[in-house]
């Protein structure tokens, strides 16, 4: 799961991405709107935590620009702003929740996993793919009902690939999904290979179909 979080209080920034990636959730950090908009317009998140207040812009410029690209982020707009209108503004453009400031961040996780189900996966816990069973909540999966033991980045490529079914994915967006914006200091993405590999691998041994394909010069794609 990668978030982008667009944040420009130093200290409650740290928090929020130091409790997300405690929690194995890649939080990526802009601070202002000249920043936030190249990570949108470089990469894509599962899920974005937007300020209103920003030193050089209002968040629903943002906002606006997000829906103008026709992105399926998740999108839930933090605030110290807790006004009818500002909810009703932010949800008008696009947004999918509203949390108002102060929050407890258990509860911006929660908010963040719920958003992440419903436009993924149907809003269910437990994803079930023929033999394959996902639980997003205790990151398990099994086969034949024999659970199967996976890396955290193994488990995150899984759901990805699943969460974009018969969609072909390069290899520079599955880099960018298991590393963030890290993947552009990389040599090459030959760990993406890698990870492909060791995922079919033990997929198969476990008895699960060959749904992950190749599509040579371009990158892979679950065949549902």
């Amino acid at each position: 799961m990668k978030l982008l979080l667009i944040e420009d209080e130093n200290h409650l920034a740290k928090d929020i991405s130091h409790y997300l990636n405690s929690k194995d959730v890649h939080c990526e950090w802009a601070n202002n709107f000249e920043i936030a908009l190249e990570k949108i317009n470089a990469y894509d998140y599962d899920c974005v935590l937007l300020d209103l207040t920003l030193p050089d812009s209002n968040g629903m410029d943002i906002l606006k620009a997000i829906k103008k690209q026709q992105k399926n982020e998740g999108i839930i707009i933090i605030s110290a702003k807790d006004t009818l209108e500002s909810r009703l503004e932010g949800l008008a453009l696009g947004a999918d929740d509203y949390l108002t400031k102060p929050f407890h961040l258990s509860e911006l996780l929660a908010r963040v996993q719920a958003i992440i189900r419903r436009k993924q996966f149907s809003g269910n816990n437990v994803l079930v793919f023929n033999e394959i069973e996902i639980d997003t909540f205790a990151k398990t999966v099994k086969v034949n009902q024999e659970n199967i033991d996976l890396t955290k980045k193994e488990f995150d490529l899984l759901l990805y690939l699943i969460g974009n079914k018969n969609r072909v994915l390069s290899k520079s967006s599955l880099a960018e999904h298991l590393s963030g914006d890290m993947a552009d200091m990389l040599d090459n993405h030959d760990f993406v290979y890698a990870h492909i590999k060791n995922l079919k691998r033990k997929l198969q041994n476990a008895g699960a179909g060959d749904y992950i394909k190749t599509i040579y010069g371009t990158g892979y794609k679950w065949e549902a």
